[in-house]
Parts: structure tokens; C-alpha cells; sequence
């Protein structure tokens, strides 16, 4: 790792430029944090869980159509990707009460949503990334007017499948955060789904027990991160109780 040349790290991901043009090599670390930095540990193994997650999730994106940065798991920690410019907002989708919505509107964790619910936040550390309206976004030059319908039509296309996906498995999707990016390719731009689906940005319950399958477990001092994380994997048929393998098929929770 060492040769090649880092682009970017991030909390939980380090970039480094791709072996072609237009392509970037995704490492996951173990690290873990919380609440913008503030808070920071490792969950052993972590890394490995959510390069899986993702490529199987962003593979399945793709076969339904969903333009993605995916191109290829590349080892038990790496992947590589197509380099695409970020746009500079979260896209947080909600379809139960949990997490900072229930703080801030005194909604309680579980409070099942009359509708899926999507929220902006601009992505900046230094200000803690904060809650944003379609105005504020399109006033400052985050994203075009037509680029946020883009986004607001992938999402929620994202959350039908996730939310079909993990239900045959036996997790109710809570929420999740994406984020996207524009790829050029020659004269053309697309907006693609970007960065990565684990349960460090999806919250993911036991639908007959709610016990937790996500980084909330680290979030909160409730220990087992590592467990849930593969438990998750597990059940999509990931990483089965024999230790990891070649990509099969989710196992339906009866």
C-alpha cells in the first residue's frame, strides 16, 4: 500500500488512485466513530464485513439498474471504483423513528413513519453537518435543481430494495444514509450512487426481537459491534457460520 498514492481518508475508508484512469482503489479500515469524530474505537473485522456488504448490495443495485461507483471487489478489504466528484450532501432516508430524529422531534425510537422520509445534510465536519433544505442547496451550488430530483428518485428506489431485501432476511431497515457523485464520461454527466451500504450507515433491527444490527451498538456502549456486523453478513449469506466465502445467495428468514 505504501507504492500507490493516497487520495483521500476518511473515517472510515482510505482512498488511493486506481491501477486505470478514472478509477480509485476503496480500502475499508476498522476504525469506528460517532457523533462527528467525537467518539472513535475499532471494531475488529469491521472493514472486511463492510467491503462484502457493499459489493453484494452494489452489485444487486446494479443488476435492478441503479447506476453505481462499483466496479469490483479486489481483496477481503479492497474494491475498486469509479472516481467520481461527490456531491457535498448526505441523503439520510427514514422510515421509522430512531436516531437523531426521535432527539430532535420527540418522536419515540420506533414510532413507525407514515412514509419514508428524506432529510439533507451538508457534508462538513467543521460544522458538524448540518440539516439542509432543497434551497439551500441548489442557492449555494451544492446541486442543481434537476440533480436533487436525480437523487431524490435513486434514493427512494434505493429504499424500496433495501427495505424488500432485508425484510426477506428477517431485518426491518430503519434508516440508512447514502451519498452520490457525479461521473463524467466523455461529453456526459450521470449522478451514481457513491461511497458504501453497511451497517455503519444503515440502521438494521431484528424484526422480532429489534435488537440492533448496526453501529449503534457501538454508538451506544451496548457492545457486540462485531457480532451484529456479521450477523448481518450471515444472514445475507455473506459470511455463514463456517467463516467466509465466495458471494451466495441471501438466506430467507422464514
Amino acid at each position: 500500500m505504501s507504492r500507490r498514492k493516497q487520495v483521500y481518508e476518511g473515517k472510515a475508508k482510505v482512498l488511493y488512485e486506481g491501477p486505470e484512469p478514472g478509477t480509485l482503489v476503496q480500502y475499508f479500515k476498522d476504525d469506528a466513530t460517532a457523533f462527528n469524530n467525537q467518539k472513535k474505537g475499532v471494531i475488529t473485522g469491521k472493514g472486511v464485513i463492510n467491503n462484502r456488504i457493499s459489493e453484494y448490495i452494489m452489485t444487486l443495485l446494479g443488476d435492478i439498474g441503479v447506476p453505481t461507483h462499483f466496479l469490483r471487489r479486489l481483496n477481503m478489504r479492497e474494491q475498486l471504483i469509479k472516481e467520481v466528484e461527490i456531491v457535498p450532501i448526505e441523503v439520510v432516508v427514514r422510515n421509522v423513528a430512531a436516531g437523531s430524529l426521535s432527539t430532535r422531534l420527540g418522536i419515540a425510537e420506533g414510532t413507525n413513519l407514515p412514509r419514508s422520509i428524506i432529510e439533507f445534510f451538508y457534508k462538513s465536519d467543521e460544522l458538524n453537518d448540518p440539516m439542509v433544505s432543497e434551497e439551500h442547496i441548489t442557492a449555494f451550488g451544492w446541486a442543481t435543481a434537476q440533480e436533487i430530483d436525480d437523487i431524490i428518485a435513486l434514493t427512494l428506489r434505493i429504499n424500496d430494495f433495501l427495505t424488500g431485501l432485508f425484510l426477506g432476511i428477517g431485518i426491518r431497515l430503519i434508516d440508512f444514509k447514502v451519498e452520490f457523485g457525479r461521473l463524467y464520461q466523455n461529453d456526459d454527466m450521470r449522478i451514481v450512487l457513491a461511497d458504501e451500504i453497511s451497517p455503519d450507515n444503515c440502521r438494521l433491527w431484528d424484526i422480532r426481537t429489534n435488537e440492533k444490527l448496526d453501529k449503534d451498538r457501538f454508538r451506544r456502549d451496548m457492545g457486540g459491534a462485531a457480532e451484529a456486523y456479521h450477523e448481518v453478513a450471515r444472514r445475507l449469506g455473506i459470511l455463514p457460520e463456517g467463516g467466509p466465502r465466495d458471494m451466495k445467495g441471501p438466506e430467507v428468514m422464514q
